[in-house]
């Protein structure tokens, strides 16, 4: 088996999963477009999310809604193996299930809900990687979804983040989601959002914690997954979501993905 290993199944192009079995492997700040759901197999983690630092040990699930951002430090000397479920968010909307806006809060779990939810996360993903039918894998999807919404008292969640600040930093988010491929300057971000480049940076660095090339590198990366899994060539691709240096895509890729693009572009 492979470091990274990525598990998908063509009548359920919403959702894939990954296993790795990786100790030196950390991941940088960055965020999915998917909802993603991950379980610690062995060792621990430091994990970073919006601004919290959470302890995450072996045997503990933690998720994330689609563009919060996070990252991972898995602890020193220690063997470090996780399994990861990514869905996509538009999923959600045919469930038509009560309280599935409580996905969109970050947590650990409780301890008793935690476990249920990782017996039932581990059966999706052995379900997927056995290539089991599409009707048993989305029936586990769709329990372990249910089980993660019964929300718990002792659930640990984050804070929201202040109104105002907010407006700009959605104002300056929207416009580089829409030109993520672009090459964008402050000039043209001081613009749009109405205020000073310094308050503006301070702003979105506050909001997101990242500056906004950081933000716009994400996006780029997350395209070029979508892009990896029609076949294209990784040059062109690379072109296309705005690097016109391919190792520097290639670096870049497998930072925030965890596999380089030709890794990654197998596995599909």
């Amino acid at each position: 088996m492979t470091d990274v290993t990525f598990y998908r199944d063509e009548a359920l192009p919403f959702l894939e999963a990954k296993r790795c079995h990786k100790s030196d492997l950390a991941y940088q700040k960055h965020f999915h477009e998917e909802y993603s759901i991950g379980l610690i197999d062995e060792g621990e983690t430091q994990a970073w999310c919006d601004g919290d630092l959470w302890r995450v040990e072996k045997g503990r699930i933690i998720s994330f809604p689609p563009l919060i951002l996070h990252a991972c430090q898995p602890a020193e000397d220690e063997e470090w193996k996780y399994k990861m479920l990514f869905i996509k968010a538009k999923w959600f909307a045919h469930l038509e299930m009560p309280d599935i806006n409580r996905l969109q809060i970050p947590f650990l779990l409780e301890t008793g809900r935690n476990k249920a939810c990782s017996m039932l996360l581990n059966r999706t993903m052995e379900a997927l990687t056995r290539s089991a039918t599409p009707l048993e894998i989305e029936t586990s999807l769709i329990e372990l979804v249910h089980k993660l919404v019964d929300k718990h008292a002792y659930d640990l969640t984050l804070e929201p983040y202040g109104i105002m600040e907010t407006k700009y930093v959605n104002l300056i988010k929207e416009y580089i989601h829409a030109h993520y491929t672009d090459r964008i300057t402050l000039d043209t971000l001081e613009h749009e959002a109405g205020i000073s480049r310094y308050h503006l940076i301070r702003m979105f660095k506050k909001g997101t914690h990242l500056p906004p090339h950081a933000y716009q590198n994400l996006l780029r990366i997350n395209h070029a997954k979508k892009e990896l899994k029609k076949r294209r060539s990784i040059a062109e691709i690379a072109v296309d979501a705005g690097y016109y240096d391919q190792s520097h895509f290639i670096k870049a890729f497998a930072k925030i993905v965890g596999a380089t693009p030709q890794a990654y572009a197998i596995s599909v």
